[in-house]
C-alpha cells in the first residue's frame, strides 16, 4: 500500500501543488498577499539572536509532548498492562498529561532558565491565550456541531446509500468518505468510518491484495475532499494566513476538493495495471 500510494502520490501532489497554484493565481490573485496583519500571530517582532534560546533546548522543548507520547507507545509493547513501571509510564505518556508536563518544562527552559520572573512568564501565557482565544472558541464549536452530525446519525444514513451499490468498489469507498468528510468535517472520523463500509468490499476480492489498498488509498483521497466550515482545519488556515470567510472558502475548499479528486484519479490510473 505504501508503494502505491507513493506512486499516486506523485501526480496528485503535481496537479494539487504547482498546477493549482498557477491557475489560482492567475483566476484569483488577490489571496496572495504580504505584510498583512495576523492577530491570531500577535505582534510582529525581530529579535536578537542572544536574545534567544539556544538551538537543542529549544527543539527538545517543543518535542517534548512527542517524545513522552512515543516513548510510552514504545513501553506499551514491551512491558506488561499490569507491570506497575509501565502503568506510571503510561500515565505520563497519556496526551492530556504529556501536555501538561511539556508545558512545565517550557516554563523552565524557556522562562526561569533564561532568567524570566514568574510575572514576566505569566505575562507571556496570558497574551498567548488572548490572541487565539477566538481561534480556540470557533474550533471548539466546530468539533460541537461535528459531534450533533455523528450523533445525529448522518453515517449510518449514507452508509444506508451505498449498501446495494454496483459501481467501482474504488469510487464507492471515495463516494463513501467524501460525503462523510462534507457531512461530519473530521477527516479522520471520515476515514474510520468510511474503512468500517467499505471492509466488506475489500473482503471480496480474495487475495487480490493492490485492490484492498486501492480501495485504502482512495478512502485516503476521499477524506481530504472540500474541507469547509464544519472542520477546525479550515479556520485555523483562515486566522493564521489573515484570510475572510469567502477568501478561505474559494482557495482553499477548492484545493482540498481538487487534492481528493487527483488522489482518486491517480488511484484509478494505477488500478489499471495491478
Amino acid at each position: 500500500m505504501l508503494l502505491l500510494g507513493i506512486i499516486a502520490a506523485i501526480p496528485t501532489i503535481i496537479i494539487a501543488g504547482p498546477v493549482f497554484n498557477w491557475f489560482l493565481h492567475k483566476v484569483y490573485p488577490q489571496v496572495y498577499r504580504k505584510n498583512i496583519d495576523i492577530s491570531v500571530l500577535g505582534e510582529y517582532k525581530e529579535f536578537n539572536l542572544d536574545e534567544t534560546p539556544k538551538f537543542g533546548i529549544s527543539v527538545l522543548t517543543a518535542m517534548m509532548p512527542v517524545i513522552l507520547i512515543v516513548f510510552a507507545t514504545i513501553c506499551s509493547f514491551i512491558f506488561s498492562k499490569s507491570n506497575p513501571v509501565n502503568e506510571f509510564i503510561q500515565f505520563v505518556g497519556a496526551p492530556d498529561l504529556a501536555m501538561l508536563l511539556s508545558l512545565i518544562f517550557a516554563v523552565f527552559t524557556m522562562g526561569l532558565h533564561r532568567n524570566k520572573t514568574m510575572n514576566q512568564i505569566s505575562d507571556t501565557m496570558v497574551a498567548s491565550i488572548k490572541q487565539i482565544s477566538v481561534m480556540l472558541l470557533i474550533i471548539g464549536g466546530g468539533r460541537a456541531f461535528k459531534q450533533v452530525l455523528v450523533d445525529g446519525g448522518i453515517s449510518k444514513y449514507i452508509s444506508t446509500l451505498f449498501a446495494q451499490t454496483n459501481i467501482s468498489p474504488i469510487l464507492a469507498a471515495w463516494l463513501i468518505t467524501a460525503l462523510l468528510r462534507v457531512s461530519l468535517g473530521s477527516s479522520t472520523v471520515a476515514a474510520m468510518t468510511a474503512a468500517g463500509l467499505v471492509a466488506p468490499m475489500a473482503h471480496q476480492f480474495g487475495s487480490n491484495s493492490a485492490m484492498a489498498a486501492l480501495m485504502v488509498l482512495s478512502v485516503g483521497a476521499g477524506s481530504v475532499f472540500c474541507d469547509h466550515v464544519n472542520d477546525a482545519g479550515f479556520w485555523m488556515i483562515k486566522e493564521y494566513f489573515g484570510l475572510s470567510l469567502k477568501e478561505t472558502l474559494l482557495p482553499w475548499s477548492t484545493l482540498t476538493s481538487v487534492l481528493a479528486l487527483a488522489g482518486l484519479g491517480s488511484v484509478y490510473a494505477i488500478s489499471l495495471f495491478v
